[in-house]
């Protein structure tokens, strides 16, 4: 351009346009077949060049003559049929420079003209070939092509070459009609665009394209950028991910549309899904994925150098998988609603329900372990609202009834999921625990209502009261008449009330009387008294808190708080109510069932004296995070030990006091109980090497036990609206 700024005014820049074209063309003419030095790249530079500055010294919109010239004579078909042939060596790679940089540097629309869209067509088909050794050209013109359909959306139906594809006789006055500045259907066509056809001797040389207007998937733009963010050169697919972010995210629904219905993009990304799943190795250690950092493409490139110390078998390939998930992530979030919704629906067909669900309900412990534990690693990765409105689907199906006892759905994947977490084999146990913790940090409202909620929603675990008064009538009985001197009386209790325990017990019971929102209908229980259900729930024999430093219930108050936060702003947006629903008359008969879910997780809490540490740890983490949600139902049932059971109903804490009744018979025959626990306490917390002991399962189990209960206190505690107290 500087080279054109500096000419004088009476230079005429059509015959310099010409004279660099006839000076290509004479390359051709005068050829003898052998290879000899060209020109041909200095002068497409100024051809270019010449073009650029011709545009920005009209006053108007209208074409330059330059650019007349150049439609008019089909030059860019010439030069189509040029790279195609490859001569001279290399004609290839200058062509794509030449029409990525034209794309680029030229404002006034172009590529609902003919002459300019065919060529770029035929472009198209020759990038992405087996072997190119154009990558970075081919990758950069792509990427200015999807950049200037951002700018004119409504072109994209030429460069996906729908006009092509439509009737043959309609096409000779289609063709008028763009090159005339026409209107097309996806919107209107810029004007002042108007040129004769005339053909060029050389664009007429048996290119077969001319002959042929029928493309395959596999040269179409789409084809092309999936099959660059294959290439091993970082940057070329960087730009090929981002072409393709760039496409989807056009705006129109017109375009959307076209995307969704008249190409193959969904398929192709989520075939790319499967090939990439399909590589990751069988041999896989779970533990090396739950691990896993969380990956981000566009981090990706270039990729980074790992430490040998973080490397393991089959690292690179499931690190490929991750990637190209978020990227598919991405996509579904940036598209438009309906191409949104179309690929989402694409990778639950093809990939969860044709790929994941068989491999979720094999036979074989090894191989369900690993894909649970890529299962959870794969929820960590969605967060398009399109994509996990389908992942959560297809995970816990569609039901919002009440579940029943009698009929459980046990062909469903969910049922065999919840099931999973009672398995014969802990670490399958442990990893299905760990799905639903990931799943339950997921912001959908299916989640929680179709694993517990619409099981609580009627109260039917609160037993109806004697007088059938409401709700906070049947409250303020229970909290009249379950006092402190109950407490004392019962035999689970008898030994826990040290003067150190009450004179805690006064401190937290400081806070004023006051309405719980969160909480039981009446609210009158003071929140430190359920505090202090819970801390004073497993006996003194069995603590350990005061034998080591800085393990007591306040170290849980910072972490109870930031779950607490994190779960209420997860719900904000799900209407959840403010305070319980009355209770309503039961039906005869009718028998309160938690669910399948709950049920599940309080058969697990009833034997962890028996399960090993891990599992006990997973378990009391998932109920840890459903009672820091901010529901009412979910609180009263979870973290109210006052409420009055209906018959054959259970609630955690009273599976609690069970396991404190059970584990109250089996102190007495451990001699020295209460010093072996601190020495298993001091050993997990590395304080003591480890050393051979007796009912080790039983004595981590009983500090799994105590600590669960401090972290239910601390739950208690921070959601309580302690700046009103």
């Amino acid at each position: 351009v500087k080279l054109y700024n500096n000419r004088e005014p009476s230079v005429n820049l059509l015959e310099s346009f010409v004279e660099h074209w006839k000076g290509i063309t004479n390359y051709y003419i005068e050829s003898t077949g052998e290879q000899r030095h060209t020109d041909i790249p200095w002068r497409l530079r100024q051809m270019l060049d010449i073009l650029v500055y011709e545009e920005r010294q009209q006053e108007s919109e209208e074409t330059g003559p330059c650019m007349e010239y150049l439609l008019q004579h089909k030059i860019l078909e010439t030069l189509c049929t040029l790279a195609k042939a490859q001569y001279p060596p290399g004609m290839n790679q200058q062509v794509l420079a030449f029409f990525s940089k034209l794309l680029a540097q030229i404002q006034q629309p172009v590529l609902h003209i003919i002459n300019v869209y065919r060529p770029v067509q035929k472009m198209i088909r020759l990038c992405a070939r087996p072997g190119s050794q154009t990558e970075r050209e081919e990758a950069q013109f792509l990427l200015v092509i999807c950049s200037r359909l951002k700018q004119d959306p409504y072109v994209l139906s030429y460069i996906l070459e729908a006009i092509a594809s439509s009737d043959p006789s309609s096409t000779s006055r289609g063709d008028v009609a763009q090159v005339d500045g026409g209107t097309s259907s996806a919107g209107q066509v810029p004007s002042g665009l108007q040129q004769e056809s005339t053909a060029c001797e050389i664009a007429q040389a048996g290119d077969p394209d001319q002959q042929s207007q029928h493309v395959s998937d596999d040269t179409d733009l789409i084809h092309a950028l999936v099959a660059l963010t294959r290439s091993q050169k970082s940057r070329v697919a960087l730009k090929a991910h981002e072409g393709l972010l760039l496409l989807v995210a056009l705006p129109g629904e017109g375009t959307a549309v076209s995307l969704a219905e008249n190409t193959r993009l969904c398929e192709m990304v989520t075939e790319r899904l499967c090939e990439l799943y399909s590589l990751i190795p069988s041999s896989l250690d779970p533990a090396d994925i739950y691990g896993f950092p969380q990956m981000e493409w566009r981090t990706h490139f270039p990729p980074k150098c790992q430490d040998e110390d973080a490397s393991f078998p089959g690292r690179e390939q499931l690190e490929d998988f991750l990637v190209w998930l978020d990227f598919c992530n991405q996509l579904v979030k940036e598209a438009q609603m309906v191409l949104s919704v179309k690929l989402a629906k694409a990778i639950h067909h093809q990939w969860f329900a044709a790929v994941l669900q068989p491999q979720l309900l094999q036979m074989s412990e090894a191989g369900m372990l690993l894909t649970t534990t890529l299962l959870s690693c794969i929820v960590r990765h969605v967060s398009a609202p399109t994509l996990l409105e389908e992942l959560v689907h297809f995970v816990l199906g569609d039901q919002r009834d009440l579940e029943h006892r009698a009929s459980p759905q046990t062909f469903s994947l969910r049922h065999h999921l919840i099931e999973h977490c009672n398995h014969i084999s802990d670490e399958i146990s442990i990893a299905t625990l760990r799905f639903f913790e990931e799943l339950l940090q997921k912001s959908h409202e299916h989640i929680l209502f179709n694993l517990v909620l619409r099981n609580l929603a009627q109260r039917n675990y609160v037993a109806p009261s004697p007088s059938g008064g409401s709700g906070a009538e049947e409250r303020h009985l229970a909290d009249t008449e379950f006092s402190e001197e109950e407490l004392e009386e019962d035999p689970f209790f008898t030994d826990m009330y040290l003067e150190s325990d009450f004179e805690h017990s006064r401190q937290l019971a400081a806070f004023p009387e006051r309405r719980c929102e969160l909480g039981h209908p009446s609210g009158e229980t003071q929140v430190a008294n359920i505090v202090n259900s819970f801390l004073c729930l497993v006996p003194q024999e069995a603590k350990t808190s005061q034998y080591v430093k800085g393990a007591g219930y306040e170290t849980y108050i910072h972490d109870a708080h930031k779950l607490y936060k994190e779960c209420k702003a997860l719900s904000l947006e799900w209407g959840w109510p403010q305070f319980p629903e009355p209770l309503a008359p039961l039906p005869v008969n009718s028998d309160f069932f938690e669910g399948h879910f709950l049920q599940v997780l309080f058969d697990r809490i009833a034997h962890i004296l028996e399960q090993p540490y891990e599992l006990n740890l997973q378990v009391t983490s998932v109920l840890s995070r459903l009672a820091a949600f901010p529901h009412p139902h979910l609180h009263e049932y979870l973290l109210d030990p006052y409420i009055s059971l209906a018959p054959r109903s259970r609630s955690l804490f009273s599976v609690l006091v069970r396991v404190i009744g059970d584990l109250m018979q089996r102190i007495q025959h451990i001699p020295n109980f209460t010093e072996k626990l601190v020495h298993i306490r001091k050993q997990l917390m590395g304080l003591e090497s480890e050393s051979a002991m007796d009912h080790v399962a039983l004595l981590k189990g009983v500090i799994v036990l105590e600590e669960f209960c401090k972290e239910l206190a601390a739950v208690v505690f921070v959601k309580h609206p302690v700046e009103e107290c």
